[in-house]
């Protein structure tokens, strides 16, 4: 239960302001269809941390436990310090047209290719690589991915505009320094 809540609080706060939260808004402002979106959002989530975790677990067994500390200690204060740098959507990253594949299919495809690389891909990577409970780290880090996109989804830009958006990315860049430095001084 400590794994997924960690994974849930750690990527639902490093979402915030994030560029897959403004592709949710984006979504949710063309087709305003919150169903679709938000299952669109859990499955790509789903399937891409799936990814990401198999990936970290893979990782943790290939290197030594004293070289894997450090370097998910490292990992997660450079998460830190990039969660401090605000994300702007790229044009090219923008959702393909619905009339050709639904909004579900479209909210898929599109999220699950715009958080290829994201900090929160590679934060569950991180993750997998820390703990052992694969199933743990994907359910909390998908549940944390909709507790910060559902709400947009929902209210939209009206709410969006009203985030403190600064002030929650210095509180997230301070827990993954934090989960850094425990991580190397554990």
């Amino acid at each position: 239960m400590e794994t997924f809540l960690i994974a849930t609080g750690l990527v639902a706060l490093a979402e915030l302001g994030d560029k897959t939260q403004l592709l949710a808004l984006m979504l949710a402002a063309r087709y305003r269809q919150p169903l679709p979106i938000i299952l669109g959002i859990a499955a790509a989530t789903l399937l891409n941390h799936a990814l990401a975790a198999f990936a970290g677990q893979w990782l943790s067994g290939l290197v030594s436990y004293g070289i894997l500390k450090w370097g998910v200690g490292l990992l997660f204060i450079a998460l830190g310090v990039w969660t401090l740098v605000p994300d702007k959507l790229d044009d090219k990253d923008g959702a393909a047209r619905p009339e050709r594949h639904g909004v579900f299919l479209t909210t898929l495809i599109s999220f699950f290719l715009v958080e290829m690389g994201d900090k929160t891909q590679v934060a569950t990577v991180a993750l997998a690589a820390r703990y052992a409970s694969l199933p743990a780290i994907v359910m909390g880090t998908t549940v944390g991915m909709l507790l910060a996109n559902a709400p947009v989804v929902f209210v939209g830009q009206k709410f969006a505009d009203r985030l403190p958006l600064t002030w929650i990315r210095r509180a997230a860049a301070a827990v993954f320094i934090a989960l850094g430095l425990w991580s190397i001084l554990a």
